[in-house]
C-alpha cells in the first residue's frame, strides 16, 4: 500500500491526489537505478517550480541522491513526466516557503510540524529553519 501513490503516478492517474502531490523520478547515487518518491508540494514560488520537504532530513535517500544528480523527471497530475533540476533552497528561501506553507494550510501545518520536529530533533520555527528543501525546477520549454 505504501508504493501505491507511485504506481497511481506512473499509470498517469496522479491527478486523484490534487496538485499537492507530485512524483519525483531519480536516478539512485550508488546503484544508478531508477527511483521513485512521492512527496507533497508545500510551495509553487513560481510557474514551473515547486518546493518540496525532505522530512527525513539529509537522511532522506531521495534527498541524498538529487544531491548526487539533479537531474530528475516529474511527474505533476495525470501529465506525462517532464525533465527538471533538483536544487536546495538557502535557509532564507526555505522559510519562506514554509512559511507560506504554514499560512495556506495551518491544520496540515499543525500535524506536520511535531512529525517532522521530533523526526529531526529541532526546533522548527518561523526564524529560520534547518529543515532541507528542494526545489524542483521544470527545464525550459517543458
Amino acid at each position: 500500500m505504501v508504493r501505491a501513490p507511485i504506481w497511481l503516478f506512473r499509470a498517469r492517474l496522479g491527478a486523484v491526489f490534487g496538485s499537492r502531490l507530485l512524483m519525483i523520478e531519480h536516478v539512485g547515487r550508488r546503484s544508478g537505478l531508477r527511483r521513485y518518491v512521492v512527496l507533497e508540494v508545500v510551495d509553487r514560488p513560481s510557474p514551473g517550480c515547486c518546493v518540496v520537504v525532505a522530512g527525513f532530513g539529509r537522511r532522506a535517500q531521495w534527498f541524498r541522491n538529487v544531491e548526487a544528480n539533479p537531474h530528475v523527471r516529474v511527474y505533476l497530475g495525470s501529465r506525462a513526466p517532464v525533465a527538471a533540476v533538483a536544487r536546495r533552497l538557502d535557509d532564507g528561501a526555505a522559510t519562506v516557503s514554509l512559511g507560506r506553507y504554514a499560512d495556506a494550510h495551518p491544520r496540515s501545518w499543525a500535524k506536520f510540524r511535531p512529525v517532522l520536529e521530533q523526526t529531526l530533533g529541532t526546533h522548527i520555527d518561523g526564524r529560520g529553519t534547518d529543515l532541507p528543501m528542494v526545489a524542483i525546477d521544470v527545464e525550459p520549454g517543458r
